[in-house]
């Protein structure tokens, strides 16, 4: 007999929308280099339709459509992160007197001196930084005062351990954010920068969908976490009062 590592379930949620992406998506359409908002990007709440998608996602899981329920939530410390979480608890996503556990590792990726400046504006403001950006490419360019996907990659690694050691059997949700989506997939399916930068190009990570694993005790020497579904939208497709939206994360609008 080998002792299980993993958890039973994992489920990687997107936060719901927030003020800073409707922000962005603003900035973006009238051309302007900077998005009109003023405060830290992890004081950014959830719009008024980011709460109805995180509603919407603990309905879907309380009516059994989530495969269970969680019994473990760890959330970034980002507001829209703890808001979603709570949000989904409350609405019947978990069981009411379930915690929700801070993990600042799972915080957004750090765009440093990209902070706040849409597409357009790191072309103008910082040429030097898009055009490091195309040579590099964006799983290896690390901004100055800022993070590459491979910096974020590692910190998720430490994340993996600790709920490989304390979670292991336990069914576990994760609510973060659209990278951190995508490099824990990197890491559970040991893939390749070519293969995950693959996924990204197919779109972004949705708004409060779901990614989920299972445990598969066939897989490797102690069994591993084997994927079921990715950016799964049903809960937002199946409830009336939110919307399906998706773009890129944080405060930055570069994405390539």
């Amino acid at each position: 007999m080998t002792t299980r590592r993993w958890p039973a379930r994992l489920w990687l949620v997107r936060h719901g929308q927030s003020a800073g992406n409707v922000a962005r998506d603003l900035a973006h359409a009238s051309g302007e280099h900077r998005i009109a908002i003023d405060i830290r990007d992890v004081d950014v709440p959830l719009s008024r339709l980011g709460e109805q998608q995180a509603e919407a996602l603990g309905k879907w899981f309380a009516h059994g459509k989530g495969n269970g329920r969680p019994d473990v939530i760890l959330v970034s410390p980002y507001l829209r992160a703890r808001e979603t979480a709570r949000i989904f608890r409350d609405a019947g996503g978990a069981d009411p007197d379930e915690a929700i556990c801070g993990d600042e590792r799972l915080r957004e990726k750090e765009f440093g001196i990209l902070d706040g400046l849409t597409t357009a504006g790191i072309r103008a403001v910082l040429p030097e930084q898009a055009e490091f950006r195309r040579l590099l490419g964006k799983f290896y360019h690390r901004p100055p005062g800022g993070e590459s996907w491979c910096d974020v990659i590692f910190r998720l690694r430490s994340v993996l351990d600790t709920v490989s050691l304390h979670h292991a059997g336990r069914d576990v949700m994760i609510v973060a954010h659209q990278v951190v989506v995508l490099c824990m997939r990197y890491v559970i399916e040991n893939l390749s920068e070519a293969e995950i930068l693959a996924i990204d190009k197919e779109g972004d990570v949705a708004n409060c969908s779901v990614t989920e694993y299972v445990h598969d005790d066939s897989v490797g020497k102690d069994g591993g976490l084997v994927l079921v579904r990715y950016n799964v939208t049903a809960p937002m497709e199946e409830d009336p009062q939110a919307a399906v939206t998706s773009a890129p994360d944080a405060m930055v609008a570069a994405r390539g």
